[in-house]
């Protein structure tokens, strides 16, 4: 028979399901950050327990699966930072500064903590690497432009 008059099934269609890619570099965490990763952790294994309860489908399952791999390696993986000291921008500060002549304010957290319409940046994004290490009073360059950047204020959170 030509392959032509073959039936191929819908699975070869589908787009392969890959891990979740884990962010480059250490895992950087707050106190409550480790927290939110640990509570991710037992959440999915709750939904995984249920989801075999109620014989969901492979494809519920294997989700559910892939993504509690992701959270436990990140758990396996954090490095719980001590509390900032406040007297410059760092992981585990917020920080008050004015860029483009509007004030706003953020908290450098890790990776998975962050969160930026809730003002949480991750420690390895543009504008913390910008801020860290910068004191009150002090300018920082962004974007490619000198001193866009004046922190008006930081403390630890």
């Amino acid at each position: 028979m030509s392959v032509a008059f073959r039936r191929e099934s819908d699975d070869e269609h589908l787009e392969p399901k890959f891990e979740l890619p884990i962010p480059p570099g250490p895992n950087l965490v707050t106190e409550r950050g480790a927290a939110l990763i640990a509570a991710r952790v037992a959440e999915l294994e709750a939904a995984i327990e249920a989801a075999v309860a109620a014989k969901a489908t492979e494809e519920q399952l294997k989700s559910l699966k892939r993504d509690l791999r992701y959270w436990t390696t990140r758990h396996a993986t954090m490095e719980i930072q001590p509390p900032a000291d406040g007297d410059e921008a760092a992981f585990g500060t917020r920080v008050r500064y004015r860029l483009n002549g509007q004030e706003k304010a953020v908290a450098i957290v890790g990776d998975d903590e962050a969160d930026p319409a809730a003002g949480l940046v991750s420690f390895s994004s543009p504008l913390a690497r910008a801020l860290i290490g910068a004191g009150e009073g002090d300018f920082a360059d962004f974007a490619g432009k000198a001193d866009a950047i004046e922190v008006l204020g930081v403390e630890a959170v």
